[in-house]
């Protein structure tokens, strides 16, 4: 049987240290690879570096993941010192979900919408005399991004106020083709949106005070007549008082 040469010898262990440094390598580029995915923020390569075997070659594994991914959904970018993995910018159109957000609007806008539905064009100065308050920075904001408003013409007075009105979104959402088709008074009592009771109570001429209050002060002027008669007729039982001497 013929000797292996010295050459075809040596061969094996030098192979042997080959794949065995490729199988570390592999298994660092798996941990870093793990180890971006799992961090909610872009993880620094010294983070990175902490976690790897001693003279790994951090550097070198990321370019190669980045390139691993350059080409897939989602890419491994550096971010300043750090990394992390993001959706391919290419696909950002397929990824955009729309839902509608139901928003439920406060009192404050709900009286200015109406104030602009009924007396429009007018101005936020004119919407906050017809309220009797001031409406809050925000409120007309949220109308204007329903897009229920939208500015009008300004004014020809000092200062040029920009007016207000309705859009057609406005008409589209509360079924209306026209604004002649708003309820009017007789049809908001109707249907219950306009409290029809009075807000104070109505004294009755020569009454001065709240109800029962005069029936109150009866019963107690008739008991304090009472004490006093009671009172005379203990003194005449007494008789007359004797003078000093």
């Amino acid at each position: 049987m013929a000797e292996p040469k010295p050459s075809e010898a040596a061969a094996p262990p030098a192979v042997a240290a080959e794949a065995e440094a490729g199988e570390a390598r592999a298994h660092a580029k798996r941990i870093v690879e793990a180890l971006v995915f799992a961090s909610p923020e872009p993880i620094a390569e010294k983070s990175i570096a902490e976690r790897l075997p001693a003279g790994s070659d951090v550097a070198g594994i990321l370019t190669e993941l980045a390139a691993d991914y350059a080409q897939r959904g989602i890419r491994l970018v550096r971010v300043g010192q750090s990394w992390r993995f993001r959706t391919a910018p290419e696909l950002a159109p397929h990824l955009q979900l729309e839902r509608k957000v139901t928003r439920k609007l406060s009192r404050a806008a709900l009286e200015a919408l109406g104030i602009i539905a009924y007396h429009q064009p007018v101005t936020r100065a004119e919407i906050e005399d017809i309220r009797g308050v001031a409406l809050s920075r925000g409120t007309l904001d949220v109308l204007l991004e329903a897009g229920w408003i939208k500015p009008g013409k300004r004014r020809r007075t000092p200062g040029r106020p920009v007016t207000w009105v309705t859009t057609q979104e406005f008409l589209d959402h509360f079924g209306l083709e026209k604004l002649e088709d708003l309820p009017g008074l007789d049809e908001l009592k109707a249907s219950g949106l306009l409290d029809t009771r009075p807000r104070v109570h109505v004294l009755q001429p020569g009454s001065g005070g709240e109800p029962g209050a005069e029936e109150a002060a009866a019963e107690s002027d008739g008991g304090e007549i009472e004490e006093l008669e009671g009172l005379e007729d203990e003194e005449a039982s007494k008789g007359p008082r004797r003078g000093a001497r």
